[in-house]
């Protein structure tokens, strides 16, 4: 046997989780995203997606796609760089950076690549960066391909992030990347206390990952960066399609030399395939019906609120989220794949969160709110939830 398959043997957790019945990963979903959904047999409430503004379906976001295609084709065949830039790209970018309060934005093939080149991208050997030990793995993998000097510093922890600055030479750039909303704990970043850090500090840069906070937070969902009213301190907004703005891709917004500096250096810019004609109009289609619908905003705050409310009644330990993301903590690996089991058999569709997403002691399920759910719906899931997490012996 060679060593690569010394390697994958020893790798046994799916096959173990897989002979126990707990294996939660990769079921087929039959049919659109929705509040409730057909998945593997099982019809069941569905608390386990992004799409918190609850367009994935719609008709009028599908119409889009299906025109795009129709005028440009399934896909561009090239990359922005070369022959795959489209005028409904351009457009995209423009109305991007409008909207949340920059020059220009720049379009990436999915969210995890704008992380993951955009660091690398603005960073040299001399320089630093500077994480929250908790941020999204696409900025950990950016981390890791910069040249950069790495430094994480306590989640949220704003005197140990200024510790961390307080080592960085002075005329070496200092990007600070955190992600606005945490996307499996769903509590926000402080972001005007880094934005005081980024103002005391010479050369500090602050990049905000705005994926779970674009539809959720701010005017129309402009974000974390607006709720707070730091955007014009924040000097790069990352932004994502896959969640509120119902499609796939993701975006880098700055001023606009910034802007241009990544259009000729970003590695996964250059050298990824165009975004598909479909998926780029999706988007666009999205964040018009954002702006034009501040009530869809309005229902999901409304019901975060009202699901909030219940699991404190029924004793979950829900850790400091102020977001739709709610963690329900187990604090048990095992006992965290056993109640996901537990509860798609009871007709509840959740995450289960385990190392490296979380560590060891943190294991917990994700749920995720739309705005389309209704109470009634959030009482049966969490009587449901409650029956499972008190035979775990989780709930006392």
């Amino acid at each position: 046997m060679d060593l690569l398959h010394e390697k994958v043997n020893k790798f046994t957790q799916p096959d173990e989780a897989r002979a126990a019945g707990l294996y939660p990963y990769f079921r087929a979903i039959e049919g659109k995203q929705g509040t409730e959904v057909e998945m593997a047999g099982h019809h069941v409430i569905m608390l386990g997606s992004n799409a918190y503004t609850a367009l994935t379906g719609d008709e009028r976001i599908i119409e889009a796609g299906v025109e795009a295609m129709r005028q440009y084709g399934s896909g561009c065949a090239g990359s922005r760089f070369l022959n795959g830039t489209l005028d409904l790209h351009i457009k995209l970018e423009k109305e991007l950076a409008e909207f949340v309060g920059k020059d220009d934005a720049l379009c990436i093939s999915t969210g995890f690549t704008v992380n993951s080149g955009v660091i690398p991208a603005l960073l040299g050997p001399h320089d630093y960066i500077i994480c929250d030990d908790r941020d999204h793995a696409s900025i950990v993998d950016g981390r890791r391909l910069s040249m950069a000097k790495q430094i994480r510093y306590k989640h949220n922890d704003v005197a140990d992030l200024e510790k961390k600055l307080q080592l960085c030479e002075e005329n070496s750039i200092k990007l600070v990347v955190v992600d606005g909303v945490f996307s499996m704990e769903g509590d926000l970043a402080p972001l005007p206390a880094i934005v005081e850090l980024k103002k005391k500090y010479p050369n500090t840069v602050l990049m905000v990952d705005e994926a779970h906070g674009i539809g959720v937070f701010g005017r129309n969902g402009r974000g974390v960066c607006d709720h707070f009213g730091v955007t014009k301190d924040v000097d790069l907004i990352m932004g994502t399609f896959s969640k509120s703005l119902a499609s796939i891709g993701g975006f880098i917004a700055a001023d606009a030399k910034v802007i241009d500096f990544l259009r000729h250096t970003c590695r996964t810019y250059i050298f990824s395939a165009s975004a598909t004609p479909s998926a780029t109009a999706a988007a666009l289609k999205a964040l018009h019906i954002l702006q034009e619908e501040p009530e869809r905003i309005e229902r999901l705050w409304e019901i975060t609120n009202y699901a909030l409310k219940r699991f404190k009644e029924e004793g979950f330990e829900i850790g400091d989220t102020e977001s739709p993301i709610i963690p329900l903590y187990v604090r048990d690996q095992e006992k965290t794949f056993m109640a996901t089991a537990m509860a798609f058999e009871a007709g509840v569709f959740i995450n289960p969160v385990i190392p490296p997403a979380c560590h060891p002691s943190d294991t917990l399920v994700r749920v995720a709110l739309m705005a389309d759910h209704s109470h009634e719906q959030i009482d049966r899931a969490v009587a449901a939830l409650k029956e499972v997490f008190q035979k775990l012996e989780i709930l006392k």
